[in-house]
């Protein structure tokens, strides 16, 4: 009974989290008048503001500060950093010019990504359906490409960056909450710089802008972390398998939103495109859902 309850709890966190990403374009939006610079400056400090109440309110700071001792885990945390802050920062600029559809195509072409990466670095093993899968999500993209004239760049550089995120985490010695501590403490001070050179010029937003759009910056790390926590205690309730599915939610309100809400353009080729790239993941997640169903007869059946 507690262990349905625990995967019950798991698959809502998960849920919410999805939801909260997918739906992130239209806070984006709300602040689409505010430079994509001081956004992100605004979320690495109201994030990391909110990740040390955490951290105090759960009376970790000794453990904490005992993690911040570990070279590698400061090494790696200065990557993942870096790859973050990108990944932010173009996800912002690209909502807020219209982009949100080509957004989504990066987080659709993600884990076909993270599972490259897995072969070419990690020298993992691909199975033939998974091999096709990848083919037809490149043919997708290339197809995407000729008819552009030119490669989905934001895309692109949005799927890779967040796969190297990922890629990179895997060999952080710290949990989730401490990981994105220490990321976001690693933007403050540049964050910092940035918002009083804003405010020397006199082009700052915050504070000048009215009392809505301050609470709109400070909410920034809200919204930032909030889908990051339950996504952390869901992975600990239910089956990777699970999150696999469900990840797709994410991009798929990202790609309404865009076609439906704000009225993006999508031709035909686009459409043919995105096609080549949803049956890629249809055959990735059905072959996947086959295999670890065999495995677990096999183990029944032992």
């Amino acid at each position: 009974m507690n262990q349905d309850k625990s995967q019950a709890t798991g698959i809502l966190n998960a849920l919410f989290a999805y939801i909260i990403w997918g739906l992130l374009p239209i806070y984006w939006k709300l602040i689409h008048s505010v430079n994509e610079l001081e956004i992100l400056s605004h979320r690495a400090i109201w994030s990391c503001l909110f990740l040390f109440a955490i951290i105090a309110f759960r009376r970790e700071f000794r453990q904490f500060v005992l993690a911040l001792r570990q070279p590698k885990a400061i090494a790696t945390m200065g990557i993942t950093t870096i790859l973050i802050a990108l990944n932010w920062l173009i996800y912002i600029w690209s909502v807020n010019n219209g982009f949100v559809i080509e957004t989504s195509l990066g987080y659709f072409i993600n884990p076909l990504i993270s599972v490259l990466m897995g072969v070419v670095f990690l020298k993992e093993r691909l199975r033939a359906a998974q091999w096709l899968a990848i083919v037809v999500a490149a043919a997708g993209v290339l197809y995407l490409t000729f008819s552009y004239g030119k490669p989905p760049v934001l895309a692109l550089t949005l799927a890779f960056t967040w796969a190297l995120y990922g890629f990179t985490k895997k060999f952080a010695p710290l949990g989730s909450l401490y990981g994105l501590a220490i990321e976001t403490a690693l933007l403050l001070v540049p964050a910092l710089l940035f918002l009083g050179y804003l405010e020397a010029r006199g082009s700052a937003s915050f504070l000048h802008g009215g009392v809505p759009l301050d609470l709109l910056l400070m909410g920034t790390g809200l919204a930032t972390t909030i889908p990051l926590l339950l996504f952390a205690s869901a992975v600990q309730r239910i089956p990777l398998s699970l999150i696999g599915i469900m990840q797709y939610i994410a991009p798929t309100l990202q790609f309404m939103l865009g076609r439906f809400v704000y009225k993006e353009a999508f031709s035909l080729a686009q459409f043919f495109g995105f096609t080549l790239v949803w049956l890629a993941l249809a055959i990735f997640l059905t072959e996947n859902l086959m295999r670890r169903k065999k495995l677990s007869s096999l183990k029944t059946a032992s």
